[in-house]
C-alpha cells in the first residue's frame, strides 16, 4: 500500500467511526449541566435554579464559574425587571410614587448585583478573599433588600399594576437569592 493510499485508508478509518467516539463537547455540557443540576438541587428555589441556570449561555464548570454565571442571570432579570417597570403607568399619585420609588430601587439592586460581579471576577485565594467574599455577600443581601422594599411599597395599593410588580419583583428575588446561594457556597 502507498504512503498516499494509507494515508487515505486511516482517514476513511476515522471519518467512520468518528460518529461511535464520545464528543468531549457533549461530555463537557453534560459536566456542566450535571454541577447546576446537583448545585441547584439546595438552592432557595431550586426549580428557577434550574431553569435560569440550564438556558445561560455561558459555561460553568466550577462553583466559581457557576457564582459569576447566577449573578449575570440575577443582574439581567433584575434588570429586564427594572426596565417593565419603567414602562408601567400608575394610577394616581400614591401607585406613580411607588412606582417611581421601585424603579429606583431596582436600579440600586443593579448597582449592587454590578458590584458583586466585579468582585467575583477578581476574587482570588489569599489574604483579602474573605473581605472580597464578605463584600459580595453583603452586596448581593443588599440588593435583595431592595427588591423586596419596592414589594412593600406596594402592600398598601390594590391592583393591576401591583400584580404586575409583584410577579416581577418576586421573580427577581429569587433569582436573586439563588445568587447569594451560591455565593455563600464559596466561603464554604
Amino acid at each position: 500500500m502507498t504512503t498516499t493510499a494509507a494515508a487515505l485508508h486511516s482517514c476513511l478509518l476515522i471519518l467512520l467511526l468518528s460518529p461511535l467516539l464520545p464528543s468531549t463537547t457533549a461530555a463537557a455540557n453534560a459536566t456542566k449541566h450535571d454541577l447546576v443540576r446537583r448545585s441547584c438541587v439546595h438552592a432557595s428555589f431550586p426549580e428557577i435554579c434550574l431553569r435560569t441556570l440550564s438556558s445561560y449561555g455561558g459555561a460553568a464548570s466550577t462553583p466559581r464559574e457557576l457564582a459569576l454565571a447566577a449573578v449575570r442571570v440575577s443582574l439581567a432579570d433584575v434588570r429586564r425587571a427594572a426596565d417593565f417597570l419603567a414602562q408601567l403607568k400608575g394610577d394616581g399619585r400614591r401607585e406613580q410614587g411607588a412606582l417611581s420609588d421601585c424603579v429606583e430601587q431596582m436600579g440600586d439592586s443593579v448597582e449592587e448585583l454590578s458590584k458583586t460581579l466585579t468582585a467575583l471576577q477578581h476574587l482570588r485565594r489569599g489574604g483579602d478573599f474573605q473581605w472580597q467574599m464578605s463584600n459580595a455577600e453583603t452586596w448581593v443581601s443588599a440588593a435583595l433588600t431592595y427588591e423586596d422594599t419596592c414589594l412593600d411599597g406596594f402592600k398598601e395599593i390594590n391592583g393591576e399594576v401591583r400584580a404586575d410588580v409583584h410577579r416581577k419583583i418576586t421573580n427577581a428575588a429569587r433569582v436573586t437569592s439563588n445568587a447569594l446561594y451560591f455565593i455563600n457556597l464559596l466561603d464554604d
